[in-house]
């Protein structure tokens, strides 16, 4: 039976391994355990930081629109409530989008979510 050296494999491993760790500082982009320890860290953290920016960027939105909402002498929630019973289907990006650039438009909306709470 011939003899497998598996040292090609290996350097294929870690080629690959410090590929990914480029441009990481100190020993984390020369060393293999040190940058395989990083490469798998920053993995778990972008998969984390994925779904956070989500939930980050919601804020954010809902943050804008209810300042445009309060400015316009109403408060977010009760803002979102009348959309919903108006039939008024825009999401918070598009609203929060509007606010800061069609002002006049986002004060016409706030104006449609008035009158749906008066007639209710």
């Amino acid at each position: 039976m011939a003899r497998v050296k598996r040292g090609t494999m290996t350097h294929k491993r870690h080629h690959k391994i410090l590929k990914l760790a480029a441009g990481y500082w100190g020993g984390k982009h020369r060393l293999f355990k040190t940058a395989n320890e990083a490469v798998a860290k920053s993995g778990n953290y972008a998969f984390r930081d994925r779904r956070a920016k989500k939930r980050d960027f919601r804020r954010l939105w809902i943050t804008r629109i209810n300042a445009a909402c309060r400015a316009n002498g109403m408060q977010y929630g009760r803002f979102i409530e009348a959309l919903t019973k108006a039939g008024i289907n825009l999401d918070r990006k598009v609203l929060s989008d509007m606010a800061i650039v069609d002002a006049d438009g986002f004060a016409s909306l706030v104006e449609r979510a008035k009158a749906q709470l008066a007639s209710a």
